[in-house]
């Protein structure tokens, strides 16, 4: 066959590995799901296009996914393309949560929308089960029309919720005013999309229009870098293993980490003065008496 082709053997093998090598390097990018997370319900709504992952509700089903391993300390970004055109009654859910009834979890919940109306942003913290932390912001811009990186940082000092890197929530540890913090627990990295138009949607008074299904949210640029913690290791050798010592230096663990910089700590009161909707601090009907760590906070 090669000598068909006018050329030598030794250059066919070496057209052949090379477009072998083209192959290889273009099947390189989709792994990055595959090498960090797995479906974790309805396999069959999920959709692979290249490095995109496209996820599915219909009225069927709606879909999830999660890490393959848990993690103590670090950073997550997921870039994610919200539902498009009249998404009311769903939500596209980003968050990291342990395990069990005293668990914590951080929570990106994306709530859609009439068409026309802005997509608000939830966010929430459970810290040893307990939760009702909840704050809405608007974006300053849709959130449907192109890929947006969503991000978790997460370390001893701090929980920082950003935007495109514009921090839109910090909860930091305030341990020492006897208020517990979230590092004690190894957490998994979860997203799924699904319908909640009991409640997410103008307080449930919109409900979902299945005419307008399947609703797809699009994800890329998965990442982790984080500690990961084995499933064979105790949860108090992790906490051992992914604070900095002598022997080794987490970036997350810097000092600079501890906190906000005056930059970012001018960006969170722009997006607090033009976009939040919603405080639990500020919600005198549901707490009465202030939650202490809100009293605390000087955000």
């Amino acid at each position: 066959m090669a000598c068909s082709l006018g050329l030598p053997m030794s250059m066919m093998w070496v057209l052949l590995a090379f477009s072998f090598a083209i192959v290889m390097v273009g099947s390189v990018s989709p792994s990055r799901f595959d090498e960090l997370f797995q479906p974790s319900w309805a396999l069959d709504h999920f959709a692979y296009e290249g490095e995109l992952l496209k996820m599915k509700l219909d009225n069927y089903s709606g879909a999830g996914f999660q890490s393959k391993s848990k993690y103590m300390f670090g950073k997550v970004n997921i870039q994610i393309k919200l539902v498009e055109g009249d998404s009311a009654g769903t939500v596209t859910a980003f968050y990291m949560s342990s395990d069990g009834s005293n668990h914590n979890e951080f929570d990106f919940e994306f709530l859609g929308n009439t068409t026309g109306e802005p997509y608000l942003v939830q966010t929430n913290v459970y810290v040893n089960g307990v939760g009702n932390r909840e704050q809405r912001l608007n974006l300053w811009f849709d959130p449907t029309k192109d890929f947006h990186t969503y991000s978790i940082l997460w370390n001893q000092r701090q929980v920082v919720f950003l935007v495109d890197e514009t921090p839109i929530r910090v909860h930091s540890n305030m341990e020492n005013k006897g208020i517990p913090f979230p590092r004690d627990q190894p957490m998994g990295v979860y997203s799924s999309i699904w319908n909640a138009d009991d409640w997410a949607t103008q307080g449930g008074r919109v409900k979902t229009d299945w005419s307008h299904a399947p609703f797809i949210a699009s994800y890329r640029g998965f990442h982790i870098d984080a500690c990961e913690c084995p499933a064979t290791v105790a949860a108090t050798d992790n906490a051992r293993r992914c604070s900095s010592s002598s022997e080794k230096r987490y970036w997350w663990d810097e000092p600079t980490m501890s906190e906000l910089s005056l930059h970012q700590s001018h960006q969170l009161l722009w997006v607090r003065a033009n976009h939040m909707i919603y405080d639990y601090c500020t919600d005198a009907t549901r707490f009465p008496s202030t939650p202490v760590e809100c009293l605390h906070h000087h955000h």
